[in-house]
């Protein structure tokens, strides 16, 4: 892999830092000064909302006291929580084709005793008869 690109890329930067550097020379003092004083103020707003946000954020509370320097961070925590659905969508997908499949031998099995009931040639008040039913477990 050559690293052509890379020092290209490197040189690049520093050429936009070196015309950075002369340009800002050339600014007003006072406009240096309020960009310092934004500069400040956004990096003490970056360092509370670090400290002021918890490690874990419940689900229903997400939505509420979100500024505009944390939607950014919205975005991936849509994500995680998004993440955490698939495995109990999975879980649903299969407990329902569980279900599903149990039904479906539950109705194979009842057919079979249905078409051994009908195929018989037994009349079906035979095993209504309690007595018969005591018979044929006797006799087996």
């Amino acid at each position: 892999m050559s690293s052509a690109p890379d020092t290209k890329e490197v040189e690049y930067a520093h050429k936009i830092c070196a015309m950075l550097d002369t340009s800002v020379a050339q600014l007003p003092e006072a406009t240096l000064a309020k960009l310092a004083q934004a500069r400040r103020s956004a990096l003490a707003a970056q360092k509370s909302e670090k400290v002021m946000q918890p490690a874990y954020e419940p689900a229903f509370a997400s939505g509420l006291g979100r500024s505009s320097i944390s939607a950014a961070s919205h975005g991936r925590h849509l994500f995680n929580k998004l993440g955490l659905i698939w495995p109990l969508l999975a879980l649903l997908a299969g407990l329902s084709a569980i279900t599903y499949w149990a039904d479906q031998q539950r109705a194979a099995e009842i057919a079979d005793i249905d078409a051994a009931i009908l195929s018989d040639e037994l009349p079906l008040n035979a095993y209504l008869d309690h007595g018969f039913g005591r018979y044929l477990s006797d006799t087996r």
